[in-house]
C-alpha cells in the first residue's frame, strides 16, 4: 500500500474528523434531550403523549438511516445558509443542518429506549421511600430515580455515541465534508481507490477506541464512588 500521498493530503483526513467530532457533539446533545422527552411521554398518564412517543420510535427504528437523511434533506430546504471553510473542506450549513436535524432524531428514538430502561432499573423502593419522606413525584424523579438510573444509562449511552460517530458517514449521501467525504475527496484526486479509504478507517477506529477507553474510565469512577 502506498501511503505518499499523505503529506499532500492530511488535512483532508484531519479536517474532516473534526467536523466528524462537531456533527457526533451535537447529535448527542440534541438526541438526548429528544430521547428523555421521549422517555417521559412514554411514562406519562395521558395516552396521546404514550401514542405519539411509540409512533415516532416505531418510524425512527424502523427505516433505514441512510432513507430518513434523504427524506430529510429533500423536505429541508436551507437556501440561504452559508458555506464557510473549515480548513481544506468546505462546510455547507444547507447540508449540515439537514444532516445534524434527522440524525438527532434517530438517536433520540434508540436514547430513548436506554433512558427507559436505565430508569426501570433503579429499585421500585427507592421511589417508594423518597414518597414515604414527602418528597413530590417530581422532584423524587429528579433527585432519587434519575442521578441512580444515570450509571445503569452511561454505558448504553456511550455506545450510542460511538454508533453516531460511525453512523456520521452516512452525511457523504447529501454532501456534508466530514471524515468519509474527505478521504473520498482524496480518492477522487489521487486515483488510489483502496488506501485514502482504509486510512480514514483507520481514524475513525483511533476515534471510537480512544472514546472507549475514556467512557471506561468514567465508568470506572462511578463505580467506586458507589462503593
Amino acid at each position: 500500500m502506498d501511503f505518499s500521498f499523505l503529506p499532500k493530503y492530511w488535512a483532508y483526513f484531519n479536517d474532516g474528523v473534526l467536523i466528524t467530532i462537531l456533527i457526533s457533539v451535537c447529535v448527542v446533545f440534541f438526541g438526548t434531550i429528544i430521547g428523555v422527552l421521549l422517555t417521559f411521554m412514554k411514562r406519562s398518564n395521558i395516552r396521546v403523549f404514550k401514542w405519539l412517543a411509540n409512533f415516532y420510535i416505531w418510524i425512527f427504528r424502523g427505516t433505514p438511516m441512510v432513507v430518513q437523511i434523504m427524506i430529510a434533506f429533500a423536505w429541508m430546504h436551507f437556501n440561504q445558509m452559508p458555506t464557510i471553510s473549515f480548513g481544506v473542506l468546505d462546510l455547507d450549513f444547507s447540508r449540515l443542518l439537514p444532516g445534524i436535524i434527522i440524525i438527532s432524531l434517530n438517536s433520540g428514538a434508540y436514547v430513548s429506549e436506554i433512558v427507559r430502561a436505565g430508569i426501570e432499573a433503579v429499585p421500585k423502593g427507592q421511589l417508594e421511600a423518597a414518597y414515604s419522606l414527602g418528597i413530590v413525584p417530581k422532584n423524587a424523579m429528579r433527585y432519587v430515580i434519575l442521578p441512580q438510573a444515570f450509571k445503569n444509562i452511561l454505558p448504553a449511552l456511550g455506545n450510542e455515541f460511538i454508533t453516531i460517530i460511525k453512523d456520521s458517514a452516512l452525511l457523504q449521501t447529501i454532501g456534508v465534508m466530514e471524515l468519509w467525504n474527505g478521504a473520498q475527496s482524496v480518492v477522487a484526486s489521487t486515483y488510489s481507490p483502496v488506501t485514502p479509504l482504509l486510512f480514514a478507517a483507520f481514524y475513525y477506529l483511533m476515534l471510537t477506541t480512544l472514546l472507549s477507553y475514556l467512557l471506561g474510565l468514567l465508568e470506572k469512577k462511578l463505580g467506586q464512588g458507589a462503593m
